[in-house]
């Protein structure tokens, strides 16, 4: 509970930049298409805050709800137009000019995720590699012999430099083929390729997390468990525990490393574990009860305890930048790729090959804001930039009420060389306000079936 102001802080800065970006691609487009802007909204309803501005006195409003905005301009269907005014009225411009109108806003998102990749590939990251954890039995990396320590060095190929370039990589694959070639070197320096399945991602309708369908985790060096450092009044210290205690057994089952100390722990939340230990050669043996905490949805145990020599053994990250020119090339392409891979998604969940539990509403974009910018910078505005993209694509479908929708009467106007009727259009608005409105409640069920049920 007390993260809840940061995360709902996050979230908001997250929604404001992205809304205002949006409705200013429509303002600008308009201006330049000559049309008159009469209101800026930064949300709906109640107007809190407005102020008139510039020439034409267009209105600048914040609204009570802020899930959304608008750009209302001067339009001969909404109300009566002066005659010298005509000329500036939205309607009475060229399908042309107000097709740009309509997609600037979504152009808009597309530009921002382009500069704030831009801007993150330029400063440069200090990011995992590439280097696989022991894969779960049965498993499609278990069956592709994958092994701890391994780092992949190409895949289908493609040279792979970071774990997130993996993942992405692993993703964008599993929508298209079956199976991938691994190029990987393990610690002792030998090179093997391993081939891995990838169709196990699609048959669990893409729930949850892919990769740990697949078998792909992050590679856990096997440290002893032996504690290095105690947090002040935790679970750990309260029971007597020391820097330099060798965990022997949890309830009698024996711990050889410190990855099953943590999973032994996690899973022991607000139930009394019985702890052997071993102190300067003798062995003793205390009780103590793992403090019970939220963690992502799911609660979780901790007692306070970070491993001795956390920093010792092969080196597991690298900085990655890149200069002006090639970082804007990478931005261009991965705002592309993962524009591509959101269309791709939406329609397989149309077609029933995705699960629509994938749909994620409000709660969880808060939830991923605020981790993202406990993270650092960089990865709060990759996680911006990644809901810009998404904002753009949703806009573009062919939905009445959405940008999408727009252009897509304007398609048919110049196929039928004239206009829908207003009767048409009226009721096709009513349609696309039923079936966002359908696919909120949708994405709001999610969001409060993994908030209880993780």
């Amino acid at each position: 509970m007390s993260e809840l102001p940061f995360y709902l802080a996050a979230f908001v800065v997250v929604l404001a930049v992205l809304i205002v970006v949006h409705e200013f691609g429509h303002y600008l487009a308009a201006r330049l298409c000559g049309v008159r802007v009469l209101r800026f909204s930064v949300g709906f309803g109640r107007v809190l805050w407005q102020r008139r501005l510039g020439l034409d006195q267009t209105e600048w409003a914040v609204s009570l709800f802020p899930l959304g905005g608008y750009v209302k301009m001067l339009d001969e269907r909404e109300g009566d137009v002066a005659p010298a005014e005509a000329h500036r009225a939205f309607n009475r411009q060229s399908v042309g000019r107000r097709s740009i109108i309509v997609a600037a806003g979504p152009f808009a998102n597309f530009l921002l995720a382009m500069l704030l990749y831009w801007l993150v590939f330029m400063q440069g990251s200090l990011e995992l590699l590439p280097v696989l954890g022991t894969p779960p039995q049965g498993t499609p990396a278990a069956m592709a012999a994958i092994a701890n320590g391994d780092q992949v060095r190409t895949l289908d190929g493609q040279p792979v430099a970071t774990w997130n370039d993996l993942r992405w990589m692993l993703l964008q694959k599993a929508v298209e083929q079956e199976s991938v070639e691994l190029e990987v070197i393990n610690e002792r320096d030998e090179i093997a390729v391993r081939r891995l399945y990838l169709g196990a991602a699609a048959e669990k309708g893409w729930e949850g997390d892919a990769l740990e369908h697949l078998g792909i985790n992050f590679y856990r060096p096997a440290f002893p468990p032996v504690i290095g450092r105690l947090v002040s009044g935790a679970p750990a210290e309260r029971a007597g525990l020391l820097a330099g205690d060798r965990v022997l057994s949890l309830d009698g089952q024996v711990i050889a490393t410190w990855h099953e100390l943590v999973v032994f722990i996690r899973d022991a939340a607000d139930r009394t574990v019985r702890v052997e230990f071993e102190r300067d050669g003798q062995v003793d043996v205390i009780e103590l009860q793992p403090e019970a905490i939220q963690e992502r949805g799911r609660t979780v145990g901790k007692i306070g305890v970070a491993v001795a020599d956390a920093h010792a053994g092969r080196e597991l990250r690298t900085f990655v930048s890149y200069g002006f020119f090639a970082a804007g090339a990478k931005a261009v392409a991965e705002t592309w790729d993962k524009s591509v891979f959101t269309l791709v998604m939406m329609g397989k969940m149309l077609t029933g090959e995705v699960s629509w539990k994938n749909l994620s509403g409000p709660v969880t974009i808060a939830d991923y804001a605020g981790q993202s910018a406990r993270l650092g910078l960089d990865y709060y505005l990759k996680f911006m930039a990644l809901v810009s993209i998404s904002l753009g694509v949703l806009n573009l479908l062919p939905i009445p009420v959405l940008d999408g929708g727009h252009l897509m009467y304007h398609m048919i106007e110049v196929v039928r060389r004239r206009p829908l009727t207003e009767r048409t259009m009226e009721i096709a608005q009513q349609i696309g306000i039923s079936l966002l409105f359908v696919l909120m409640a949708f994405a709001f069920f999610n969001d409060l079936n993994r908030l209880f049920s993780g």
